[in-house]
């Protein structure tokens, strides 16, 4: 459970993790930013992790007793699938406490630090690094260009800057080299120290006065940030007491109650539905007699994404208003639930029967002729070739 957990949200933040190098990398942010938002990630993939989780983990015990025939030998001595099931709903019981509190509470927060912080990088706060090889503006006045860079950005070596004041004069310098360095007596602004080089003044009524210098020190004004929005500009970034005093405010507005509703709705059906998968799990479980098939492994794995998207889509289309939030996330769970019941039952206590039978037996067939084809094209390669190797031998 612990193994499929871990690669389940693996592979969702991977695919998060080329956008994250590439949005940095352009934004000129340093590379443990990535990591750090990353880590913002990982409660809104747990919430779809800890099920697939839970599910594989419990279908997976059950398949290894099942074609073991040890399944056979527990239900042979009065064991029925709901004893064995009380072990699988303790845990159950625990991950869905668990991911009460990730979507709940620690889902929200996350996601608002993660906006934080992508606001943070795209207007400098976080330290954005000057690009070697291209012009810099900082506040539309200063543009700097650099050639190369050491010691880790500390040391600049071919240095353009090219600045402009408010009554048009321009100042074009160019340095061997020169280091950023902090300003104790203003924070909003930091010197360029420049070493061996020339300073050009360019005058309106006059020839350009030209100064060589061996230090010069250059201030540079940073540019103001701006402070984040506080938290809740989403119904995503609220906890579930503030979405319960949202949605059912007459103070609200229609906008804020629908969305504020079917985000709760959302979450607390994304957490009720764990009920349900040790049913499912142990019923796609189960292949039949003499068989190996692991067909139930691939459809339990599609009805979970499936559900998880089709609750999206009912959050969607229920906040703006086209649908009753209960009834479009409360729906498609009580068609799952019975959809799930009726898969459990027809295992549980029907004898012989079996949760996917006619896709099992629709697969078997399948495979029967995928192997009679493949199996044919490969005798009539044989013989091909056994015929070019008599004609070879003949002409020899």
């Amino acid at each position: 459970m612990v193994g499929v957990f871990l690669l389940a949200a693996s592979l969702l933040l991977l695919e998060k993790m080329l956008r994250l190098f590439e949005f940095v990398s352009l934004e000129g942010g340093p590379v443990g930013v990535v990591f750090k938002m990353l880590l913002n990630l990982i409660p809104e993939y747990a919430g779809l992790a800890i099920p697939l989780g839970l599910m594989l983990g419990i279908l997976f015990a059950f398949r290894k007793l099942a074609t073991s025939s040890e399944l056979d030998v527990m239900r042979a001595v009065g064991w029925s699938y709901t004893r064995l099931l009380r072990v699988p709903y303790l845990i159950t019981l625990v991950l869905v406490g668990l991911n009460f509190a990730i979507v709940g509470y620690l889902q929200p927060k996350a996601r608002f630090a993660y906006q934080e912080m992508e606001f943070e990088l795209r207007s400098g706060a976080l330290g954005a690094s000057i690009r070697v090889g291209e012009f810099n503006a900082i506040e539309d006045r200063v543009a700097l260009r650099i050639e190369a860079s050491e010691d880790e950005g500390r040391r600049l070596l071919g240095i353009f800057a090219r600045l402009a004041d408010d009554n048009g004069q321009v100042l074009s310098i160019s340095a061997r080299e020169g280091r950023f360095l902090a300003n104790r007596e203003d924070r909003n602004t930091i010197i360029l120290r420049l070493a061996d080089g020339t300073i050009i003044h360019d005058v309106e009524d006059g020839p350009p006065r030209v100064l060589s210098f061996s230090q010069h020190d250059l201030p540079i004004d940073l540019p103001a940030l701006e402070d984040f929005r506080a938290r809740g500009a989403d119904e995503q970034e609220y906890v579930l007491p503030e979405l319960l005093k949202i949605g059912w405010s007459p103070e609200s507005t229609a906008d804020e109650r629908a969305g504020s509703q079917a985000n709760f709705n959302f979450r607390m059906v994304e957490v009720v539905m764990m009920i349900l998968l040790p049913l499912m799990a142990l019923a796609l479980a189960i292949p039949p007699k003499r068989s190996t098939s692991s067909l139930g492994v691939f459809v339990s794995i599609v009805i979970v994404v499936a559900y998880h998207k089709v609750n999206q889509y009912g959050a969607e289309v229920a906040a703006i208003g086209r649908v009753d939030p209960f009834l479009a996330l409360w729906g498609p769970f009580a068609v799952l639930a019975v959809m799930i019941l009726w898969m459990y039952y027809q295992v549980a206590f029907v004898p012989g029967g079996q949760a996917l039978g006619v896709l099992e037996r629709l697969f078997a067939k399948l495979g029967k002729r995928v192997r009679k084809l493949f199996g044919a094209n490969r005798r009539k390669a044989l013989r091909i070739s056994d015929a070019e190797d008599e004609g070879s031998l003949g002409a020899v």
